[in-house]
């Protein structure tokens, strides 16, 4: 800060950015958010395996005996049990896109890629077992917490609207789809993809069309051209 008679000047980021800098590069920051970011997975890990017993019906004191952290650990992290849901569900959805990522990273073609990234939500459906992705608790907290946390489900989403995206202007850089605006149309097709399987999380008819097609409906749409 400086002075000239009567006028007083203040840096525009307020004289403590070049203080936060600092901090960035000090080792024993970065080990206090370390420390902080593993604290706050083993606390939403607890929450995944009450969820797959429990759904949403979980306590804030049994996720912290599960957790095995003090109540006021949980509190440093999250305002409450909706937060906490709310990175539960985050969690969810970014590992289901890594996992649909790594089932078609070896396919060349990016149609191929964008019609595993859509039948393979379906797929999760029939998952059962070890860290099972569940469905309906997904469906529920998906619509439940967009009225509260709009901005934060959307953010949620957004890992698989961003795949369908990169495959869907890779397709039409080649060619073998149309679309004037891509991330557009990949958002509509997430939206699809998600009220479709949210439907049949609650419904729990076997139906094994489904992701075939969905899968047809979305490439007639972006003006697919076989071969």
């Amino acid at each position: 800060m400086s002075s000239a008679g009567d006028v007083t000047t203040t840096p525009p980021d307020g004289g403590t950015a070049w203080a936060e800098r600092l901090a960035d590069r000090s080792p024993s920051v970065q080990r206090s958010r370390d420390r902080s970011v593993k604290q706050a997975r083993v606390i939403v890990d607890a929450a995944r395996r009450l969820v797959a017993d429990e759904g949403d019906n979980l306590t804030i004191n049994e996720l912290v005996k599960e957790a095995g952290v003090a109540l006021q650990t949980f509190y440093r992290y999250f305002s409450g049990k909706d937060e906490l849901l709310l990175a539960v569900l985050e969690n969810l959805i970014l590992e289901a896109c890594e996992g649909f990522e790594l089932r078609a990273a070896h396919l060349a073609d990016p149609v191929d890629r964008l019609h595993s990234h859509v039948t393979s939500v379906f797929a999760l459906l029939d998952e059962t077992g070890g860290r099972r992705f569940d469905g309906r608790f997904v469906a529920s907290e998906h619509w439940r917490l967009s009225q509260s946390f709009p901005a934060e489900v959307a953010v949620a989403t957004k890992p698989y609207a961003d795949l369908l995206h990169t495959e869907i202007t890779a397709g039409v850089e080649a060619g073998t789809l149309r679309g004037a605006n891509p991330e557009r149309d990949a958002w509509m097709i997430g939206q699809l993809v998600l009220s479709v399987f949210h439907q049949r999380s609650f419904l729990g008819t076997d139906d094994p069309d489904l992701g075939v097609d969905v899968w047809r409906f979305c490439f007639a749409a972006l003006g697919g051209r076989a071969g």
